[in-house]
């Protein structure tokens, strides 16, 4: 088993990088907040129950980019989704709608690299039809990881594919290969 996932010095990367990043991510994140409210009202912070370490649940936060009356599984997966705000396509684009994330990060409950945490029902449905898909649990899930940067446009319904991506990222895991995977996650948003 790769300790890196669980190690100090990864948390240590995590802590870091988010002290160095919320001075700049807390503009973003009121413009981007600011830019909803302005749009489609409140509330801009969009919480949501996702599967992280070991199985357990956590509160995720975003700032929001569907209307307010959006229940779809898939609403806003596609680009052209008529639940998805104008200003949502462009929160997306830059990101900037994962940057409350990093409260996540500081609580613990996830990672800046790691699997991207799934809802628990998507979970369930995924652990009957795929054998080994609570492996992925074995790390904290990321804001962005291996899946992301071999497959960024993969909806939940291809999850048998990024899974491969996933448990490839808990073998492999090292702080070379978080570094890389950051880099091509930045050069990719730019």
């Amino acid at each position: 088993m790769n300790t890196y996932p669980k190690s100090s010095l990864k948390r240590l990367l995590d802590w870091l990088l988010s002290v160095a990043v919320a001075p700049f991510a807390l503009v973003f994140v009121f413009l981007g907040c600011a830019a909803v409210y302005l749009t489609d009202g409140g509330p801009v912070i969009y919480k949501q129950l996702r599967v992280g370490l070991g199985g357990k649940p956590f509160t995720m936060f975003k700032i929001r980019t569907l209307k307010r009356n959006a229940s779809d599984d898939f609403s806003g997966m596609r680009a052209s989704d008529p639940d998805l705000l104008k200003v949502g396509t462009f929160l997306r684009l830059w990101r900037i709608d994962e940057l409350p994330q990093i409260l996540n990060i500081l609580k613990g409950d996830m990672s800046w690299v790691g699997p991207r945490p799934e809802r628990p029902h998507i979970v369930d449905q995924c652990i009957l039809d795929i054998s080994n898909y609570t492996m992925r649990h074995e790390v904290l899930p990321g804001i962005t990881g291996l899946a992301q940067i071999k497959n960024p446009n993969a909806t939940p319904s291809e999850n048998s594919e990024k899974l491969q991506y996933d448990l490839e990222y808990s073998r492999r895991a090292s702080l070379g290969l978080d570094l890389k995977i950051l880099w091509k996650t930045l050069v990719a948003i730019g």
